[in-house]
């Protein structure tokens, strides 16, 4: 798949409607994690679809937080995205807001990585660290098991992802962590940078 939008036009996009550092972050931390999956799974000419797909992936929700990935659709056509990256988008909210099935291997690693990454960087964030650098599954599995933390994050979404893609969950966070190793210094470095206004 090939990416009807540059990856300049994607963020130029996301930024139209999401101000948040919050939510930049994600997005980013997203983006680096689908680009990430593409390469390891033998998508690696598909990165910059995979990543817009993942940069994108939550555009409507700052702004339309009651109609999320329902609106997406609106924004994104107008934005020029092609129905591949719609369907992509949208299906992430797949039996929790819209009806659109993942069915790509990339939507269903978008359906699968989403909620983990949130809930990957919540547990990194409180340790000495504050990096995903020296996370291990076995901490992560730990925090997956204390519903009441990080409690937006849905386990049962991360658990149906694995399901879709075909592996066991510590497979799908040990995957995910690794793929947020290898953009947390980039993601970090732009966020820093945009703080201080450069």
């Amino acid at each position: 798949m090939k990416s009807s939008l540059s990856r300049e036009e994607a963020w130029k996009l996301l930024t139209r409607y999401n101000k948040d550092p919050f939510h930049l972050r994600h997005a980013l931390t997203v983006e680096g994690v689908m680009k990430w999956y593409a390469g390891e799974l033998g998508f690696a000419g598909e990165k910059e679809f995979w990543g817009n797909a993942g940069l994108l992936h939550d555009i409507d929700f700052e702004e339309y937080p009651g109609e999320h990935c329902v609106k997406a659709a609106e924004l994104l056509e107008a934005g020029g995205a092609d129905k591949d990256l719609i369907h992509a988008v949208c299906s992430h909210g797949y039996e929790l807001t819209v009806q659109v099935k993942p069915e790509h291997t990339m939507e269903k690693v978008l359906y699968a990585s989403d909620e983990l990454t949130g809930l990957i960087w919540a547990a990194a964030v409180i340790r000495p660290s504050k990096s995903v650098r020296d996370m291990e599954v076995t901490s992560v599995k730990k925090k997956f098991r204390a519903l009441n933390f990080a409690a937006g994050c849905s386990r049962d979404v991360i658990e149906k992802g694995a399901a879709m893609l075909g592996w066991e969950l510590d497979a799908l966070i040990e995957k995910t962590i690794l793929a947020m190793r290898s953009c947390e210094e980039s993601v970090n470095a732009f966020m820093n940078a945009r703080t201080r206004g450069q």
